[in-house]
């Protein structure tokens, strides 16, 4: 996603067509909305979440509430008529000058299962807010902010408070739309029906959906999938692994769950933006405590029944029912959903990874994620939201690049992204001194200047200052990988240890804290925002991360013997003991001591 003065234009004038062309109920309030094709089928919505419009024709209530840095005041974002679409323009002028954080979800139904900050729980520490301006899309041509839930941030209403939702194997039925371009495989981004104490009671205590890589390993499709997560399983069908979902990859996520309680279940997904549903999965519950359930009624969104909150997802609208919903009544939301031509330049970023280049532009593809074979690949300033800023690779960084969808790809000299085949001109393999080649041309990419826009391009290599990019790497050693000890939180002073390599080729990192950028600008190893660090010259020193100060024990050159020496001692990287089990903490120590003190980057 780059911002280009042109395709703003454009975009604005298609805003304004679209505008025009929409139909006047649309404008006024919706005629018809999830919630009453629900009720229309006899399986009621107990509980409807969205910020971006009424899920009853009839709500004239808030979406949500937002509080700003500046002052901490806050105010409630509702509709624009009746039954309409979100206010976006209060928000804006609320949040003008400052940062917004959403603090509250308002449920649209009479029940009032309103959702707020999930508390800590036994999967994880205290959550925090949204931002509340962090996806910008349109919905029916209005202005609208999606919820981009990133590690750490989830919400929550306890069954103690919560009523209508299904308890004890009553029938259920949940969806939403969320994003297929923003999921990770970290555990768990979920909607729906959870635990009432903030902690695992067993199989079949949780009912939710959740869009992610979770139980990718050895899927024939890149994912992510439409699952369910029934608690101690996730599961794409009747296994955790189901061969016939063929995963939602879409900007745009429609996800449907429904469980009879007692025997069956199903999934469905499909594009938000175009077509109809597809039934991955209706048959038999997972063999196990799972039948018949046993929900407990809480809700949650963003995070798991255990607070559980290392995954990424996002959320535009959703609801539960009560009761199986049919077939019919699925089909009529996924057309309701349709006809609100849901659209944006960004759902979130990623999977994958920013690639800086020179300038500290990153690498990007032209026009705003739409990534079509052939789009040329140019330099941009850096956004985070940006799904065509995000790069997947296969083989760690010693084969492909990925970006929605197509691979980065030299013709000739010029870059462009086109239909991955592995080809040789589709290989790229970044280099100790900073350049990315392809080994098929011999070449390195090369940017031809440092402004938005500058184009990319295939030169001889010279590792000059328009040659150097800084890209994710692994860090192997000995058949593990250099982590950093906890689960992608990375605090201050965190120790360094070696890990089993992550690895899920084609959907991006399990663990971030095996992906490290080495800058050789200045000679730092960074994850996590934070440096590899040797706070001290003596053998055995540990290794830490830190706050970056640019200081010489942050300071590392990859020798050509394989080492990795450090600046300000003079001694290289080592496992302690030689060893290579999980948990073992690396230290420096005087070069040749050990003759495995090998760490290659790639």
């Amino acid at each position: 996603m780059s911002f280009r003065p042109k395709l703003l234009q454009a975009s604005v004038a298609g805003l304004l067509l679209a505008t025009a062309l929409t139909p006047q109920s649309a404008v006024a309030g919706q005629t018809e909305a999830p919630c009453d094709i629900y009720a229309r089928g006899g399986t009621p919505c107990v509980g409807a979440f969205s910020t971006t419009r009424a899920l009853f024709a009839s709500y004239n209530g808030p979406l949500y509430k937002v509080q700003r840095t500046s002052d901490n005041a806050t105010r409630d974002i509702g509709l624009d008529s009746t039954g309409g679409y979100a206010n976006a323009a209060v928000q804006d002028e609320f949040c003008a000058g400052t940062a917004c954080k959403v603090l509250v979800l308002y449920d649209h139904t009479s029940r009032h299962n309103d959702l707020t900050i999930a508390g800590p729980g036994a999967g994880g520490p205290q959550n925090r807010p949204a931002d509340a301006a962090a996806l910008p899309i349109t919905v029916a041509g209005h202005k609208a902010y999606g919820l981009y839930m990133p590690p750490l941030t989830g919400y929550r209403r306890a069954s103690t408070v919560t009523t209508g939702t299904a308890r004890a194997g009553q029938p259920e039925s949940v969806y939403e739309v969320a994003s297929g371009t923003n999921a990770s495989d970290e555990c768990c981004s979920d909607f729906g029906n959870v635990e009432t104490e903030v902690k695992d009671t067993g199989q079949g205590h949780m009912d939710t959906l959740n869009i992610s890589y979770l139980n990718a390993t050895n899927s024939a499709d890149p994912g992510p999938w439409v699952e369910a997560d029934l608690e101690d399983g996730v599961f794409q069908g009747g296994t955790g692994l189901w061969a016939p979902n063929r995963g939602n990859p879409s900007k745009f996520v429609t996800a449907v769950l429904r469980n009879n309680g007692q025997n069956t279940f199903s999934l469905k997904g499909g594009n938000s933006q175009t077509g109809a549903l597809n039934t991955w999965y209706e048959g038999a519950l997972p063999p196990g405590n799972y039948t018949p359930m046993q929900q407990e009624g809480s809700i949650v969104l963003g995070v798991g029944g255990d607070n559980s909150n290392r995954a990424t997802g996002t959320f535009f609208e959703g609801a539960m029912t009560s009761g199986y919903a049919s077939n019919a009544t699925d089909n009529a939301v996924q057309a309701n959903i349709l006809a609100q031509h849901y659209d944006g330049t960004s759902t979130g970023g990623g999977p994958g990874e920013l690639i800086t280049g020179p300038g500290g532009k990153c690498i990007d593809v032209y026009g705003n994620d739409i990534g079509g074979n052939g789009a040329p690949v140019d330099l941009w300033e850096c956004r985070p939201m940006a799904a065509d800023m995000h790069w997947i690779s296969s083989d760690w960084y010693g084969g492909t690049l990925r970006t929605i969808g197509r691979c980065l790809a030299a013709d000739g000299t010029a870059i462009k992204v086109a239909d991955c085949s592995a080809a040789g001109n589709q290989q790229w393999y970044p280099q100790a001194d900073g350049t990315v080649k392809n080994p098929a041309s011999g070449k390195c990419l090369t940017a031809a200047g440092t402004s938005d826009g500058s184009a990319l391009q295939l030169a001889d290599c010279t590792a000059g200052p328009a040659q150097q990019f800084v890209v994710p790497v692994l860090i192997h050693h000995r058949g593990s990988c250099v982590d950093v000890s906890g689960r992608d939180e990375g605090g201050n002073n965190a120790v360094v240890q070696l890990w089993s390599c992550q690895t899920l080729k084609g959907a991006g990192p399990l663990a971030k804290d095996q992906h490290w950028r080495y800058d050789v600008a200045d000679h730092t190893i960074r994850t996590l925002g934070r440096c590899l660090t040797a706070n001290g010259t003596a053998d055995g020193t540990r290794l830490l991360l830190n706050d970056c100060t640019g200081s010489g024990g942050q300071q590392w050159t990859p020798q050509a013997d394989g080492t990795m020496r450090n600046s300000q001692s003079g001694k290289c990287m080592s496992a302690v003991g030689a060893g290579t089990a999980n948990g073992t903490p690396l230290q420096i120590l005087s070069c040749g001591q050990v003759s495995t003190d090998r760490f290659q980057l790639n």
